[in-house]
């Protein structure tokens, strides 16, 4: 699923999907009715989760994603790299993917659940997140998880496992110490950092002169004994905090290089950087997220207060980095305050032509949740006309991810279990500049949020007025949020797909409302588009107040075109009371059409024709020119078919 601008590092993963890595797609399997509420259930507590339901036995309209043959699908789908939970017997699932299955390492997690959502089974994966997920799930959900691998049954831990932000350093040395231990050795623990009570709390034996050792250590470079053939497992804690600075539009290269070369000269392990920190006026700089993207790591910012509360423990503070930031070191003092209290500043700052780090060091694991904030983002998204099937995954991977919803509260209905357990935040119909400000305002604090629209964001909607007021008030805060526009199905598009294809040929789309637009240029470019024999989308056709201006556009449109130009009136569309008419333009009336409807207006050449049971409208682009009976071709005139009839016999034309 796409993100923004960089993927989401793995300590900032809300899912125990993965040990590293961005977060990884997860279809929750429906195939019964009975079933969707557990489903729903599931993917409403994961980030990155859709519900797959199966067509003939799954209520479309309350899935993500709709599909006919339940093994292909399921094969498809892993073989995309989606993670798997089937809410259904575990042997649907062994039968479909045993002809797919790669490798202990290569294969997603695949999890069987019960539909009463009581027992959490991991069939694949278990070392590679579905151990972890289950686990997770069950805790949340109230549900039992069903763990079979040797090492979680008797050791209490899987070793290939660990917490996130820990990283295992020799992987192949996992299974002969886990095979020692399980055979009866001791462990021997030297635990030099971090928080290692997921290990110390676990069921291994252990003591001074065990013959296995068990190593956590953010050092580089590590004693070898494994010449001694005493079986050793090591791990690198998330415990070293990265603090740099750089000029504005640093190369990215530069900075990289710097943090790299002072990690390698002083013995420590970049998988032991749990996150890059700076301030906050660098939140939008390109060289820190590319350092951050670079060491798989998140980017972390704080305001130049909490810095300068750093200054008595700065080796370098400068008056100079005061009177630029308001604080005394930029590097050292974000090292430091993500070390914490009892952290220590173990490289001071280093150097380079425009470019500037510190390490601080910390005695226990650094969750970089907690400490400074992120760049905030903002997403503008459109969801379409409202149903499950018409919103974009990438819309539903958005809103899935963020932590503040901001919108309409009718389009916040639309989102149902997507959006339960977030801050919403809502308005009336009218605020659009008070969501969009609020929406801003979330954001500049390092919120994750996504402001909803209907139909598409970008189209007679809130990405426009997002950016009117950053050019209005071109305020510094909301300058470094990073923004993504995500494009919707809009009204015209939804109507269109209902009656064929009206939108074959050259189309524009005009908005009725004179609220901010004046009449007068809204006539000129009615006049102008009949002129130019365009296809028409009319959005905002009619308020409670305005009644007039669609009458108008039927008779300025007269004027160029028949009176038998077919016109779909589009209303609730991809709702449950969707309504789709065909009416000749001379027969439009004000009172066919509300707020809730799509009106398109043919060109000269737009054609209405029954076929079978079925009512269509298409606007032809010239094709029949170009096939070798053209010269025969009979000529077309303007209008419907001569048999076709404007009263549907279906509200739905398909």
């Amino acid at each position: 699923m796409a993100m923004t601008t960089q993927d989401i590092p793995a300590s900032e993963n809300t899912n125990p999907i993965l040990p590293t890595g961005p977060i990884a797609p997860i279809a929750v399997i429906c195939l019964t009715q009975r079933a969707l509420p557990t489903a729903k259930r599931i993917a409403a507590s994961l980030q990155g989760a859709s519900v797959h339901g199966l067509r003939t036995r799954v209520s479309t309209s309350d899935v993500d994603v709709a599909f006919d043959n339940t093994i292909t699908h399921l094969q498809q789908t892993f073989s995309a790299d989606h993670v798997i939970i089937g809410v259904c017997a575990s042997g649907i699932l062994i039968r479909a993917l045993a002809p797919l299955l790669a490798g202990k390492w290569q294969d997603a997690a695949v999890i069987a659940v019960d539909e009463a959502g009581s027992m959490f089974i991991p069939l694949l994966g278990g070392h590679h997140g579905g151990n972890r997920l289950v686990r997770d799930l069950a805790e949340r959900l109230g549900g039992q998880a069903a763990i079979t691998t040797p090492g979680d049954a008797m050791l209490g831990l899987a070793f290939d496992e660990p917490p996130v932000g820990w990283h295992l350093a020799n992987p192949d040395a996992v299974k002969p110490a886990t095979a020692a231990l399980l055979a009866g050795e001791i462990a021997r623990f030297e635990i030099e950092a971090g928080s290692a009570a997921w290990l110390t709390n676990s069921n291994i034996e252990r003591s001074d002169n065990g013959k296995v050792r068990i190593c956590a250590t953010p050092k580089a470079i590590v004693k070898n004994t494994a010449e001694t053939g005493i079986p050793e497992i090591i791990y690198h804690p998330p415990v070293i905090s990265l603090g740099v600075g750089c000029e504005r539009h640093c190369e990215p290269d530069e900075l990289i290089k710097l943090a790299t070369d002072t990690l390698a000269a002083n013995d420590l392990s970049p998988h032991s950087v749990s996150c890059v920190v700076s301030i906050d006026l660098k939140s939008d700089e390109a060289a820190v997220h590319a350092l951050a993207s670079h060491l798989g790591v998140p980017a972390r910012f704080y305001d130049a207060a909490t810095l300068e509360a750093e200054a008595p423990r700065l080796a370098n503070p400068s008056d100079i980095v005061f009177a630029e930031t308001g604080c005394h070191g930029v590097a050292e003092g974000a090292a430091l305050a993500a070390a914490g209290p009892n952290g220590t500043l173990v490289v001071s700052k280093k150097k380079s032509k425009r470019a500037t780090c510190a390490i601080g060091l910390s005695t226990d694991d650094i969750k970089p949740s907690n400490i400074g904030c992120s760049q905030g983002r903002l997403s503008i998204v459109g969801i379409g006309p409202g149903q499950p099937g018409w919103r974009s995954p990438e819309a539903s991977s958005l809103i899935s991810r963020a932590t503040d919803i901001v919108g309409y509260q009718m389009y916040l209905d639309l989102l149902g279990p997507l959006i339960d357990g977030k801050s919403c935040h809502h308005s009336d119909l009218g605020a659009e500049e008070a969501r969009a400000r609020h929406a801003l305002e979330l954001a500049a604090t390092g919120k994750d949020v996504a402001l909803i629209g209907s139909g598409d964001a970008g189209i007679y909607a809130l990405a426009t007025l997002v950016f009117e007021l950053l050019d209005r008030e071109d305020r510094s805060d909301w300058n470094r949020v990073a923004i993504q526009v995500s494009p919707g199905i809009s009204a015209l598009q939804a109507a269109a797909s209902r009656i064929g294809a009206p939108l074959g040929h050259d189309f524009c789309a005009i908005s009725l409302s004179d609220l901010l637009t004046p009449r007068d240029d809204i006539l000129r470019r009615l006049k102008a588009a009949a002129e130019g024999d365009f296809v028409i989308a009319f959005y905002n056709p009619v308020s409670k107040r305005r009644r007039d201006l669609l009458a108008q556009a039927r008779d300025i449109l007269l004027d160029h075109r028949g009176p038998e130009t077919p016109v779909v009136l589009g209303r609730q569309l991809g709702r449950p009371d969707e309504k789709i008419t065909i009416v000749p333009l001379s027969k439009l009336e004000v009172d066919m059409v509300d707020m809730l409807t799509t009106v398109l207006v043919g060109s000269s050449n737009s054609r209405h024709i029954t076929r079978g049971e079925n009512n269509w409208v298409y606007t032809p682009r010239g094709y029949e020119k170009k096939g070798p009976d053209a010269a025969n071709a009979p000529v077309h005139s303007s209008g419907s078919d001569a048999n076709a009839s404007y009263a549907p016999k279906n509200d739905k034309a398909n």
